[in-house]
């Protein structure tokens, strides 16, 4: 008996995966650790008080890979790219060092900070809610005649740096928020060797209100040219008063 042939369309087999159009990437896990790596160890540098003492700091690639859980593979590349970025450095038969800037390095990235806030400054008075903008004095709230900033350098040194970080980032502008976060591991770290001096204190809190007062008007060209001003200042004090490293 002769066997009867199926219709051509019933031998079809399903199509595979591959022969789909479905988008798959390739996982690349090395890739992923890596990025992780690299923003756990920016995070961390930029958290340093890294102008505290003139001694080095250096990273240890082993002890980093232990700390973090992953292979030295990814700790390598995540260094690379910090490299690239400006924080670290590899020196030979010495390692991997934490980047410091010299006085004249700084003042230039000060200046350059202030360019970035008093932008941010423009935007602040053009998009910002009310609320938000008055919220900007809760910073200094703790601070006044009775308890002036230079009898509590620590704790009026950290609201000054979180102030100009909710200044920037108040702008709504992601590049601006990027850009500053570049320079501010050394910027924020100079400034702790100088926020002590009475003379830059005591300017400090009036210059910081003054800012504030202007944006709650709205007035744009005042408000730009107090947060440029105010910065540029900090550069001049810097570059009369600051402590050389390199």
């Amino acid at each position: 008996m002769a066997l009867r042939k199926r219709p051509k369309d019933q031998l079809k087999v399903p199509p595979t995966m591959a022969e789909t159009d479905i988008a798959i990437v390739r996982i690349a896990p090395e890739t992923s650790f890596k990025n992780k790596a690299y923003e756990a160890l920016k995070d961390a540098i930029l958290k340093m008080d890294i102008y505290a003492t003139p001694e080095p700091i250096m990273l240890d690639e082993r002890a980093l890979s232990e700390r973090l859980g992953v292979s030295r593979t990814p700790i390598r590349e995540a260094i690379a790219m910090l490299e690239q970025d400006g924080f670290v450095k590899t020196v030979p038969r010495r390692g991997i060092v934490v980047v410091r800037r010299t006085k004249s390095e700084i003042v230039d990235m000060i200046r350059a900070w202030a360019a970035l806030e008093s932008m941010a400054a423009r935007l602040i008075t053009t998009t910002a809610r009310k609320k938000d903008i008055t919220a900007l004095r809760d910073f200094f709230r703790d601070f006044n005649a009775d308890r002036l900033p230079q009898d509590h350098v620590d704790e009026y040194s950290k609201a000054n740096i979180a102030f100009h970080q909710a200044l920037i980032s108040l702008s709504e502008s992601p590049v601006l928020v990027d850009m500053t976060n570049d320079i501010l591991l050394h910027v924020r770290g100079y400034r702790q060797l100088t926020i002590g001096r009475t003379e830059r204190i005591a300017a400090s809190l009036p210059e910081h209100l003054a800012i504030i007062e202007a944006l709650e008007e709205r007035n744009t060209e005042l408000a730009e040219k107090r947060a440029r001003d105010h910065t540029l200042g900090l550069a001049a004090f810097v570059e009369a008063h600051g402590r050389e490293f390199n």
